[in-house]
């Protein structure tokens, strides 16, 4: 462990650390931050490549943080709390974070999905990291981010996976390579559309299948409609036109997942 404790704000890392909040920066490095207790255990335990690990010994105040912190393989760096502060992405920082090596995920290296979820050009981070939490709940397999979007390695995205970034693919790909992706491994496609005629209550998937949602602002184009196999909708009976794209996810995941428990069986 390393007993040398870093107090300045312009201390190279402590820079690093801060341009890791930016897309640029992530980017280039291939590195992304992962912060708290929870959600750096999770990246230990998964196996990612942490790069350095960052605590704030005053701040660790958990049995469980500290033996993290104690067992790690990278030499943690101790940091001041003012330091941690600074760095922290909310108010009261559990005192640990990390910086963690990216994993990019090929799509043709994706094998035997029962189901999943497609997002073209997602715009919110938060969005990208609760349905990836939401897969992981309802047992699916992959996400894929089609046409860019949001950084899936965003610190908001992070955060919101609760953990689950480290155990669960992420592809990102064009949606045309997508597409043939399907057709090719033969899965069924499920688009989403508040003008489709089908009720999702009322529907029953193919296994295995991929649900398909667009962006936050634009949704499915009617080019992308027409590549779906089958368009649902959800009823929406008061005055709002639309839900939150993680709500429409997790009602529809959970609605379908049991049909690909299913066909694994």
């Amino acid at each position: 462990m390393n007993q040398f404790l870093i107090t300045s704000l312009s201390n190279p890392l402590v820079k690093k650390v801060r341009a890791l909040r930016q897309r640029k920066a992530r980017t280039e490095s291939g590195l992304f931050l992962v912060e708290g207790i929870h959600h750096v255990g999770e990246a230990v335990e998964a196996g990612w490549d942490i790069e350095t690990i960052l605590y704030a010994p005053d701040n660790l105040t958990s049995d469980f943080a500290r033996d993290l912190v104690s067992r790690l393989a990278t030499a943690p760096q101790a940091v001041s709390a003012q330091v941690m502060e600074s760095l922290a992405d909310k108010e009261n920082p559990q005192g640990i974070l990390a910086i963690v090596r990216q994993r990019q995920t090929k799509i043709a290296d994706l094998k035997s999905i029962r189901c999943g979820a497609a997002l073209v050009s997602p715009q919110d981070p938060g969005n990208v990291g609760t349905i990836l939490r939401t897969l992981d709940a309802v047992g699916a397999d992959a996400l894929f981010l089609l046409d860019g979007g949001v950084d899936p390695y965003h610190p908001t995205s992070v955060r919101a996976s609760m953990g689950t970034i480290f155990w669960k693919p992420i592809a990102q790909t064009s949606f045309d390579d997508f597409v043939d992706w399907t057709r090719r491994g033969r899965y069924h496609l499920i688009g989403t559309s508040s003008h489709a005629s089908t009720d999702y209550r009322s529907f029953t998937p193919t296994s295995p299948f991929i649900l398909l949602l667009g962006s936050e602002q634009k949704g499915l184009s009617p080019e992308q409609i027409n590549a779906c196999n089958a368009t649902i909708s959800l009823p929406m009976r008061g005055r709002a036109s639309s839900l939150n794209l993680a709500v429409a996810a997790g009602i529809l995941l959970y609605q379908f997942a049991d049909h690909a428990e299913k066909y694994s069986q």
